[in-house]
């Protein structure tokens, strides 16, 4: 027993109604300190610390305890209660069916139950209490017996000895009262349940007892013989005699018939043909002698037999088996050989990508880039490709291409011109060039705005379309596209859509990159250029060298006697805006501009958003025909009926005429930049195509889908540490993010590679978390952020959500993230050098090195080199460092040192000790 004052925790923690552990927490908070073990041991401050804390535990405890005590004597006066008003019943007791006398023994039956014996008058019962009376059974009475004949009954050893056994048990009847009285009744167990008063009951007379007797079943009595048939037997020598079946008959012993014995001349002419039977045969059943065939029977016989070798008489189920067989396996075959010619044929939608059309054929990208650049076309990743360039890059790489969306295509026509409808029309002028060279200064001087001020980091990212009148009622339309080196596929698509490019380049900088590219487009797409020299007012321009530069790309301008149009401005000042503006109609009013504007309407689209306020937008330019607001359009895989239009200052507009940008609302998705747009007859003929095209490109995806193999397997293995950075991209413009999904795409190499797992308009949502959480990603937002709860999942879930405003930005950020992910490499530094100027060799220690150092610091950790005559001869570790006698960590550069290396006494006098160290060094893509 614990000592006074002295409490158990667990004892306690049942008192207070608490777990162990929540009183070791609580008292360990408080500066006790208490192991959570139940038989830890409280002092009187710490009991009584827990009993004011938890009084209010213990408190329910107590009542609850209470509460339970209630429930349990309510619960004993109900049950009381019920007992007391219980109505008293005369029940009538009859005496059960005594067993047969011969199988009963005495002592059993003196404590078989019996009826009570009379009582008095009945006694009302009381409502406090009930009086209960032991009763006292008695056996039973037995007035008399009657003998019944006992049926037959099979005896057997078990039952005889049974019989006889309760026979010497039994006792006589005379006896059986006087037995009886000798007997004292058993005391029967008193019930559970209450017991009523005895009441005075009837007794049957004349009780006649009930005798069982077990069936045994049949009783044979005797045996009939029935006479049986005789056996017929083949055999002369095995027939019994006389032919009987009984037992009896079978058991004698059968005679045994002698065959008689022939000569070889009677069975000679036995087995002549016609002649007598074989002595002692058995003739055959209705059959007699075999006639001689012929020998044209012979020869059909003979037929017959070959023909069942070779099956070809068998049933005709065996023969439709066979035949079946044939056609599955030539089936086969024909599936086997249409598989291997299936290989070599590409079914592609219209305007697949460069990267999707690699991955079918199973060629790298660089090839099919490389095959477009010697074809004169030079195009990104991501960029879509024409059905007439990938016919060409497929038979490069020797296969053939299947266009399976044509009927989807061909189902939209475009109507046929009007010659009677004809009119002049805008033209489409594309301002193109390098990054801050001035274009969009240029448009903004135009139409009287400052775009640029509402660019991020002052850069356009994405593609514009503005509609200018100019003072002599003239309408220009301006596309501006983007001049940074991600944006190659808007800058393509804004050489396929226009009239005339306007090549903008700047007189202090020179063609650059992006500038070559652009004039290549513009030569792909085969429209006229004009060249425009901007910032000749800042110090240090030089138009001279920019023509120079043109013609040493084979581009001659006017001035230098070519065809192509220049003109030197200034798109700050404004000089001579107006001189380059008139160049463009001269070079509009030679192509001859017109279109029908009575026709359903066509065209191209030129970006895609999706407004927070009105849903998904798209900028389109009308090609051909008249856009109305109610018009029911079909834009790539997505429809809509046109809800309103707006120009680009946001201005509503009804119609849009040939060769006008407009904002549509309308579309229940957001297409993608250049698709092609047509004006339908009906809503549901919309949806057909837009779910057909739908349908396609999902094929296509899974087509392209890429599959880890074996080499691929075997490829990272051999790199070691290979690493995958998975990117979701998401964006305000479909054009910004193809721009941003291509640029990642390029930066990965053959140690770390980087995949676009979804890219998307809109802001970031919690799919576009979960999806990240799930392909372990992480979300890039160009231009867009993310909704409150998509940013509460991405808290919870960990996700890294990175967001920008100027694209280079999310480049090099995640270019660095990828170079974070790649192992550091290893370079050698070299720290010091040494020359031995004395040797001397020491017992037990070796060869210490007496040396000075001459350049660096050497440490007690550094390795270091034996160069001797030129020739490294060793390479290993510093076993002691000295000066004087003291060991020391490091000595500088001017200093003389002792040193021993470790496992080396071949040590010079004039050797160069080399000292070096293993730098880690961040490893560059």
């Amino acid at each position: 027993m614990a000592a006074e004052g002295i409490h158990r925790l667990s004892k306690v923690a049942r008192e207070l109604n608490v777990s162990v552990g929540t009183l070791s927490d609580f008292l360990n908070s408080n500066g006790f300190k208490v192991e959570s073990n139940p038989n830890a041991k409280l002092t009187d401050d710490q009991y009584a610390l827990v009993r004011k804390e938890y009084a209010d535990e213990k408190k329910t405890k107590d009542e609850a305890i209470l509460i339970q005590k209630e429930k349990e004597t309510l619960f004993a006066e109900e049950e009381a209660r019920k007992s007391a008003i219980k109505p008293v019943v005369k029940p009538v007791v009859e005496a059960p069916p005594a067993k047969p006398a011969p199988e009963v023994a005495p002592v059993k039956a003196a404590a078989a139950p019996v009826a009570p014996a009379p009582a008095p008058t009945p006694v009302a019962p009381q409502p406090e209490s009930v009086q209960r009376e032991k009763v006292k059974l008695e056996g039973p009475k037995i007035t008399g017996k009657i003998d019944l004949p006992e049926p037959p009954k099979k005896t057997t050893k078990a039952s005889k000895e049974k019989t006889e056994t309760k026979e010497l048990e039994q006792p006589k009847p005379a006896d059986a009262p006087k037995q009886a009285e000798k007997v004292e009744p058993v005391k029967p167990v008193e019930p559970p349940k209450p017991v009523t008063p005895p009441q005075p009951e009837r007794i049957k007379e004349d009780f006649v007892p009930t005798r069982f007797s077990k069936l045994e079943g049949p009783t044979i009595i005797g045996k009939i013989e029935l006479p049986q048939k005789p056996v017929a037997s083949s055999n002369a020598d095995t027939a019994p005699k006389g032919g009987g079946g009984n037992s009896a008959a079978a058991g004698k012993k059968r005679k045994r018939i002698f065959k008689k014995e022939y000569s070889r001349e009677d069975i000679a002419q036995a087995s002549k043909p016609g002649g007598p039977a074989r002595p002692g045969a058995v003739p055959a059943r209705g059959r007699g002698p075999r006639p001689e065939l012929t020998d044209e029977e012979i020869q059909n016989q003979i037929k017959e037999t070959l023909a069942r070798l070779s099956g070809s008489g068998k049933s005709k189920a065996a023969k439709y088996r066979r035949m079946k067989r044939d056609m599955i396996s030539e089936k086969m075959e024909r599936e086997a050989e249409q598989m291997e010619a299936d290989k070599q044929v590409i079914k592609v939608t219209e305007f697949v990508s460069a990267n999707e059309l690699a991955k079918m054929m199973n060629v790298p990208i660089q090839d099919v880039i490389s095959t477009c650049m010697s074809l004169g076309l030079f195009v990104s990743i991501n960029q879509r490709l024409d059905a007439e360039t990938i016919s060409i890059v497929a038979e490069e790489f020797g296969h053939k291409v299947e266009f399976v969306s044509i009927d989807v295509q061909e189902s939209v026509r475009i109507d046929d011109d009007k010659e009677e409808n004809m009119v002049p029309r805008s033209p489409v002028v594309t301002v193109m060039g390098h990054v801050d060279h001035g274009k969009t200064s240029l448009l903004d001087y135009i139409r009287k705005a400052n775009v640029i001020a509402g660019e991020a980091g002052g850069i356009t990212q994405h593609i514009g379309a503005y509609n200018v009148t100019l003072e002599n009622g003239k309408k220009i339309t301006f596309l501006d596209t983007p001049g940074h080196e991600a944006f190659t596929a808007m800058r393509a698509r804004g050489a396929q859509a226009t009239d005339i490019a306007i090549i903008v380049v700047a007189a202090d900088d020179g063609v650059m990159p992006q500038t070559t590219e652009a004039i290549n487009h513009a030569q792909a797409a085969g429209v006229p250029m004009i060249f425009a020299i901007n910032k000749i007012d800042k110090p240090g321009a030089n138009s001279n060298k920019i023509k120079e530069e043109l013609a040493n790309m084979n581009i001659l301008v006017e001035d230098w006697g070519g065809k192509y149009q220049v003109e030197e401005i200034s798109a700050k000042q404004g000089t001579h805006i107006n001189e380059l503006l008139e160049k463009v109609l001269l070079e509009a009013e030679l192509l001859e501009l017109k279109a029908d504007p009575d026709k359903k309407a066509h065209g191209i689209i030129i970006e895609s958003a999706l407004d927070r306020g009105k849903g998904y937008v798209a900028t389109v330019l009308v090609e051909g025909g008249s856009l109305r607001v109610g018009d029911i359009i079909v834009a790539g895989c997505f429809s809509g009926k046109l809800k309103a239009m707006h120009n680009e200052r946001g201005a509503p507009i009804e119609v849009a005429s040939p060769a006008m940008p407009a904002l549509i609302l309308g579309l229940d998705g957001a297409p993608q930049a250049g698709d092609q747009f047509h004006v339908v007859e009906s809503e549901q003929e919309a949806r057909e195509i837009a779910n057909k095209r739908l349908q396609l490109q999902r094929e296509q995806g899974l087509k392209t889908r890429k599959h880890i193999t074996l080499d691929e397997i075997g490829r990272r293995l051999a790199i070691g540490d290979f690493k995958e950075l998975n990117v979701i991209v998401k964006g305000d413009f479909d054009g910004s993010i193809e721009a941003l999904s291509d640029s990642l795409l390029k930066l990965s190499n053959p140690k770390i590679q980087v995949n676009i797992v979804h890219k998307g308009v809109g802001q970031i949502t919690e799919s576009d978390v979960l999806l990240a959480s799930a392909s372990n990603a992480i979300i890039i937002g160009f231009q867009v952020r993310p909704s409150l709860n998509a940013r509460k999942i991405a808290e919870q879930e960990q996700i890294d959500i990175r967001l920008y405003s100027i694209i280079y930005d999310a480049i090099n950020e995640v270019k660095t993230a990828m170079e974070g992910m790649l192992s550091p490499e290893m370079h050698e530094k070299i720290t010091c050098n040494l020359e031995v100027r004395e040797v001397f060799n020491v017992t037990k220690v070796g060869t210490v090195a007496g040396c000075m150092v001459l350049t660096g610091k050497i440490t007690r950790n550094t390795k270091v080199r034996i160069i001797h005559d030129g020739i490294v001869v060793h390479t290993g570790d510093l076993d002691s460092l000295k000066r004087f006698k003291d060991d020391v960590k490091e000595v500088v550069s001017g200093y003389e040192c002792g040193l021993n290396i470790a496992g080396f006494n071949e040590i010079k006098v004039g050797d160069i000790i080399e000292g070096y160290e293993q730098v880690e060094v961040k490893a560059k893509l």
